[in-house]
């Protein structure tokens, strides 16, 4: 198939219709049938059969249309990547990718220093899951990610900004009182605790999930999040334990819960992230210099545990 061929028939599977295919892709119904007939004699099969005034997709073209949504995906890509090369963006512009977790505490530490160097900057902040901020870095949509743990990818250079690790945060009167005297739980402490865990597709999941395995212990999962301070909230309200990094409990609030080191030690390390065939960006790197203070800042201002072997 053509691309040509691929658009039509793209385009008649989402509308149903030749004349609404038409409208969407902006040429003529006797071309959309022109073009139709054309693939499917290249191809040796029908793609539609008509039924009541409608094209009704065949077998074989709902086999294929899978492969079709992908192509027009990459497609997508092409063109969000080729924009991105246009060079429209301004030089007195910044966009910052982040995961939630820096975004409360961390991220605003960081800006407002990097405005007091860069006032006339103009900043956009996007906060978003790990893989998204490595495809969008990828085609190049922003200048900068920030990320917890390391990532392997031939496109994208990574600094290390700041050794995070793992604490434990716990609704006040959960925990036995000589733990929270302590200041330390260890993960075998909570073998019969509620506990709400970040999924496991999440990089910080992952450890998590390693971790445990490592210490032989199978905790209670009493609830399953995505994002850090879902878990953070939950243990807020009393809905059990919450295994987050170090930046998301320097937003916990201590009235209602316990802030614990964890043992063992598990590291989360913060991440700079930029793309390799990019122009060095002085902004980018004036951004990650600011996010390391900001870090050192959050930790000793809210008195976070340190991490305990």
């Amino acid at each position: 198939m053509r691309l040509r061929h691929i658009e039509v028939f793209n385009a008649v599977m989402l509308t149903g219709s030749v004349s609404a295919a038409a409208r969407l892709i902006n040429v003529t119904q006797p071309a959309v049938s022109r073009i139709l007939a054309h693939a499917e004699l290249q191809l040796g099969f029908a793609l539609f059969h008509r039924l009541k005034g409608r094209l009704v997709p065949t077998t074989e073209a709902q086999t294929l249309y899978p492969h079709i949504e992908r192509l027009f995906a990459q497609l997508d890509d092409v063109q969000r990547l080729a924009a991105s090369l246009k060079g429209d963006r301004r030089e007195g512009s910044l966009h910052i990718l982040t995961v939630l977790a820096l975004s409360y505490e961390v991220l605003p530490r960081a800006l407002r220093s990097f405005r007091a160097l860069h006032p006339d900057v103009d900043v956009t902040i996007d906060a978003l899951h790990s893989p998204q901020i490595i495809s969008a870095l990828v085609l190049q949509e922003a200048d900068v990610g920030f990320v917890f743990s390391s990532i392997a990818h031939p496109s994208l250079s990574q600094e290390l900004i700041a050794d995070g690790y793992m604490v434990c945060v716990a609704p006040k009167g959960l925990l036995a009182p000589p733990l929270v005297q302590a200041g330390c739980v260890h993960l075998t402490d909570l073998a019969d605790t509620p506990v709400v865990r970040l999924d496991v597709r999440d990089p910080i999941g992952t450890v998590m999930g390693h971790a445990c395995r490592e210490a032989g212990v199978g905790l209670r999962t009493a609830i399953t999040v995505q994002t850090y301070h879902a878990a953070l909230a939950l243990a807020q309200h009393g809905h059990g334990v919450a295994l987050v990094d170090a930046c998301t409990a320097a937003s916990a609030d201590r009235s209602q819960v316990d802030v614990l080191a964890l043992a063992p030690h598990i590291p989360v390390p913060i991440q700079s992230l930029r793309t390799v065939n990019r122009p060095a960006s002085l902004l980018a790197s004036a951004m990650a210099t600011c996010m390391r203070q900001a870090v050192a800042e959050t930790m000793a201002s809210k008195a976070l545990p340190a991490p305990r072997p």
